[in-house]
């Protein structure tokens, strides 16, 4: 039985498609599902407290900072516990939406996620299996507007310098482009979803 993460944080909601889409894979692999609405419960904003908290010794820090190292640590652990992550994100600006963002500032931490060695960084979160269920409005995936992508390149760099490389997407996209084009994209996202969860559970 398979550990899942689920992490939904489109502004949509529940009428969003990255968020259906991602919650219905997680339904597909079964096993026990930690589900983490970022767009529901956003997480803290990133402030003073985290930032000096996390290169404070334990017991110096303040309330304020134990308090955001608690957020965190919660946060890394989830991470750590599960077999395959799923996240579920909609393209904001060419990039994440924020709350994805401060979820992923905040379990992006030396010596729990990722460490320095002589040969540079390496990531300490390792074995994992990760699903993007991605959406936008226009197709940035390939063709004349692949150069404003900016949300799939991000998530990959920051899962893999924490050492999750076996990453595959879900692509929902042309979403502005009409219903025809909208019936399309769930129609074959719903199709790659399938090819995916078969493979994974």
């Amino acid at each position: 039985m398979k550990n899942v993460l689920l992490i939904t944080s489109s502004p949509r909601g529940e009428a969003s498609h990255s968020t259906r889409v991602a919650t219905e894979f997680a339904s597909k692999i079964g096993g026990q599902t930690v589900l983490r609405e970022l767009w529901r419960e956003p997480l803290p904003a990133i402030g003073t407290d985290f930032a000096l908290g996390i290169h404070t010794p334990p017991e110096q820090r303040t309330e304020g900072q134990k308090a955001a190292i608690a957020v965190s640590d919660a946060l890394v652990d989830e991470l750590k516990a599960a077999d395959v992550i799923v996240i579920g994100a909609g393209m904001i600006n060419f990039g994440l939406p924020a709350t994805l963002k401060t979820w992923i500032d905040y379990i992006t931490r030396s010596g729990l996620t990722f460490q320095y060695g002589e040969s540079g960084p390496q990531g300490l979160v390792t074995g994992k299996k990760v699903i993007l269920v991605l959406a936008s409005g226009a197709v940035y995936s390939s063709g004349p507007f692949q150069a404003y992508n900016h949300l799939e390149p991000t998530l990959r760099t920051n899962l893999g310098f924490l050492g999750m490389t076996d990453v595959e997407t879900i692509w929902l996209e042309g979403l502005v482009y009409g219903d025809e084009a909208v019936a399309g994209a769930v129609a074959r996202a719903d199709v790659r979803s399938q090819e995916l969860a078969t493979s994974v559970a």
